[in-house]
């Protein structure tokens, strides 16, 4: 018989939560014009609204808080993180920024060269695409279509379309693409991973027209994760081993470390050899993010991301933390809660148009869904559907998603097994009573990543 593997840590400090009564919940959420964005953190009892900054550090981190050089030029601290980062990736350039958007937006108005260009994506998700779109490109989307089947397993629902990106390049001319983003894992795919045969298949075609290829490296340890467990030939390395030869398939990365860096602030760009583009983004840097060295960051925060970097590569951290969102995923499959399969990395994407069939994508059935997980116990998650994916930018029609999800996201390193169950509790009760769902419309709309701050109300 083998032995139970428990978490990889023991818990050293707790923070209160509280359920505030049903009557409360529903006062809150009609004022936060039924967008859980908006609710305030003290009105929510289990927060799955996002991983992104909201897991927890480890005493190794917080030591390393205390050793930050907050020296505003050349600080120690930038060249720890440096070192730590170019020894994962490889890469000879490594860029600061204070989260992953400000690394967007230093790195994509460099490599968009023109309006109009195309940048080519596995699934852009929705801050990526904002940012294309600003910097005057167009995002496409090349996802494999075995993505849009839920139900049916396959190890690598996040793969590209290849047959059909390489038939995009040819019909659009390369001249007129800017890149090919690879997003590892993919988060508007239902978290899931690509395979190293894909990402590898991704840049021979790049090569072959001379186009740039970036990765989009936020849960880049997690999608190492799955092709360890899920890719023959990779049953035998690390998962350092793996993450080298991902990036070892790009040319350089913008990062989210509020991910996979295990930091509740910091991101990152890398270049791997192309000088002129690193010039170009530190200089673009300077007015958008801060000085080189520090880049929007604190001297304490790049020491925490540097012993983060390191500590989210670990396979037992791994294990535990994909495991914990593998049990919340288990429990709604058996409960016959349509759900993306298999689950993936960061986590649970509950398939709301098969809930709420009755109500059209312009309605955003998966939004009536979490607020009604929220009213039912109090869990904040949050839409990936149509909502989220907003206006055509010419015609300003609804774009309707081909998924509707609920994201179930969990946090790292933050709750226990016991929460996912009383999560699984409160959604399989509102999927057992979703025919009397309605839908939303707009009360107010903003023009850009507009399920941020927009609220609605119910459609009468």
């Amino acid at each position: 018989m083998s032995v139970r593997k428990a978490e990889p840590y023991k818990i050293k400090m707790v923070e209160p939560i509280n359920l505030i009564p049903r009557e409360e919940r529903e006062k809150a959420l009609k004022e936060a014009g039924y967008n859980p964005f908006s609710l305030r953190a003290d009105q929510v009892y289990i927060d799955l609204l996002t991983d992104s900054g909201t897991g927890a550090m480890s005493d190794r981190q917080w030591s390393a808080l205390m050793m930050g050089d907050e020296s505003y030029a050349g600080s120690r601290s930038f060249y720890r993180l440096l070192d730590v980062a170019k020894c994962i990736t490889g890469y000879k350039y490594i860029v600061p920024a204070h989260q992953g958007r400000g690394a967007e937006q230093i790195l994509l108005p460099n490599v968009i060269k023109k309006k109009g260009d195309y940048v080519l994506g596995n699934m852009h998700f929705d801050t990526t695409k904002a940012h294309i779109e600003i910097a005057g490109g167009r995002a496409v989307n090349f996802i494999d279509e075995k993505a849009f089947n839920t139900t049916d397993y396959d190890p690598f629902k996040g793969d590209f379309d290849l047959e059909k990106l390489e038939k995009f390049i040819k019909e659009k001319k390369a001249e007129n693409i800017a890149c090919i983003i690879v997003t590892v894992t993919c988060n508007s795919a239902g978290g899931q991973p690509v395979s190293m045969a894909n990402i590898k298949a991704v840049k021979e075609i790049a090569d072959r027209y001379g186009i740039m290829v970036l990765i989009d490296a936020a849960r880049y340890a997690e999608n190492a994760y799955f092709i360890k467990k899920r890719e023959a030939g990779y049953e035998n390395k690390s998962i350092r081993e793996i993450a080298m030869e991902i990036f070892s398939y790009a040319d350089g990365f913008a990062m989210s470390a509020k991910k996979d860096g295990l930091v509740n602030m910091g991101g990152l760009v890398g270049i791997k050899d192309d000088e002129e583009l690193y010039t170009a983004v530190r200089s673009l840097m300077v007015p958008m993010e801060g000085f080189p060295t520090y880049g929007g960051l604190n001297g304490r925060d790049m020491e925490a991301l540097a012993v983060g970097l390191e500590e989210a590569l670990e396979f037992d951290y791994l294990e535990s933390r994909i495991g914990q969102v593998e049990y919340l995923g288990q429990m709604l499959h058996d409960a016959g809660v349509p759900i993306q399969w298999p689950v993936g990395g960061h986590a649970v994407f509950v398939d709301c148009k098969k809930i709420c069939p009755h109500i059209p994508f312009n309605q955003f059935p998966a939004q009536a869904v979490c607020n009604a997980v929220y009213i039912e116990g109090g869990i904040r998650p949050v839409e990936i559907g149509s909502f989220l994916l907003g206006r055509d930018p010419e015609t300003g029609e609804d774009l309707e998603s081909p998924l509707e999800f609920m994201r179930l996201t969990i946090p790292r390193r933050v709750y226990t097994n016991r929460h996912m169950e009383v999560i699984a509790d409160a959604v399989i009760n509102v999927a057992k009573n979703a025919e009397k769902l309605v839908g939303f419309e707009f009360e107010y709309e903003p023009k850009v990543l507009r399920h941020f701050t927009a609220k609605l109300r119910p459609v009468k």
